[in-house]
């Protein structure tokens, strides 16, 4: 299983509703970075991402987007190979 990464905030709706589609997959470990914690990693965020908003989800080096994105992908049947590939 592809090791998934994702920012997010503490009060984010959005952040919960990703993680419980992660783990309805299978998803036993997400990496969290608590980005309204350490404004630093805001910034990286949004380097790395282009976007403000959380969550941004990486799964292995993809950068999946964020929840609607991850939905998107789930419901196009790409999620579960995405988690699975090595």
């Amino acid at each position: 299983m592809q090791a998934v990464k994702m920012y997010t905030t503490a009060v984010c709706p959005y952040c919960v509703q990703a993680k419980r589609i992660l783990k309805s997959k299978g998803v036993d470990h997400i990496e969290e970075i608590r980005i309204d914690a350490d404004p630093a990693q805001r910034m990286k965020m949004m380097e790395v991402t282009g976007r403000r908003t959380v969550p941004q989800i990486f799964i292995g080096d993809t950068h999946v987007g964020g929840c609607d994105d991850l939905m998107a992908l789930d419901s196009q049947g790409g999620l579960v190979p995405l988690l699975q590939s090595a």
